[in-house]
């Protein structure tokens, strides 16, 4: 089964220094219909804009999953943890029994956009902590690229739970494949372009929610950029 749901209905939300897309019931939007997609709570769509952010805030019991696409994030925690997340860098924060953290555009004049997925953990009670890395191009490029997985997969990220996110960039007319197993879901966000996934029509900022469905074969209509997330 797949179920589209287009850019045009997903919740949007702006202030004078946030555009975001929440494609899940966040912060002040509840749609009970429409808390999560298997283990995948929270996934925000953001545009930070220069000199602001989020302020310091707390969180547990979740893993949260920042992948850059423009800009550089400053990330601050009370772990002592600082670094910045830059385009195609890709960060896991673990906030298990509880963190602090703060979230920053320091540029003068360049946005930030950001995609942000939280993950329910599979155990609770893990230590926070953070990890970061950083992917080019040239490895999404034409092929399904893990960049934080819990399933063992070499070259990611940790995510405490048996979830996989694959990233891709394809020219049109590729085509790329991935076999979800039994009682699996796989979560397909359209960050650019055009594709279809399993002959259906995706466009910019539409999402695909797929559950018993074997093979998920997704074809480029033109160049995209597109997130999978295999989930339990």
């Amino acid at each position: 089964m797949i179920q589209i749901i287009k850019n045009s209905e997903r919740y949007h939300f702006e202030s004078d220094w946030l555009s975001t897309y929440w494609h899940f019931s966040f912060d002040h939007y509840h749609d009970p219909t429409n808390m999560g997609f298997g283990a995948l709570r929270v996934f925000n769509d953001d545009i930070i804009n220069p000199s602001s952010g989020f302020p310091t805030h707390a969180h547990s019991e979740m893993e949260i999953i920042t992948y850059v696409l423009e800009g550089e994030l400053e990330h601050k925690d009370d772990t002592g943890g600082f670094d910045r997340i830059g385009p195609g860098e890709v960060q896991r924060m673990s906030a298990g029994t509880g963190i602090r953290h703060s979230e920053y555009n320091s540029s003068l004049d360049t946005p930030v956009h950001l995609l942000q997925m939280w993950i329910i953990p599979a155990v609770s009670g893990l230590k926070p902590s953070y990890e970061q890395l950083r992917f080019t191009k040239a490895q999404r490029q034409r092929q399904l690229l893990a960049i934080a997985s819990g399933q063992g997969v070499p070259g990611t990220v940790k995510v405490n739970q048996d979830s996989t996110l694959y990233v891709s960039s394809l020219n049109e007319g590729d085509e790329v494949t991935h076999a979800l197993g039994v009682m699996r879901r796989g979560y397909l966000f359209v960050i650019s372009g055009k594709v279809e996934v399993n002959s259906e029509p995706l466009s910019n900022g539409d999402q695909a929610r797929l559950s018993d469905e074997a093979m998920v074969t997704i074809v480029a209509k033109g160049t995209s950029e597109i997130i999978l997330i295999d989930l339990p």
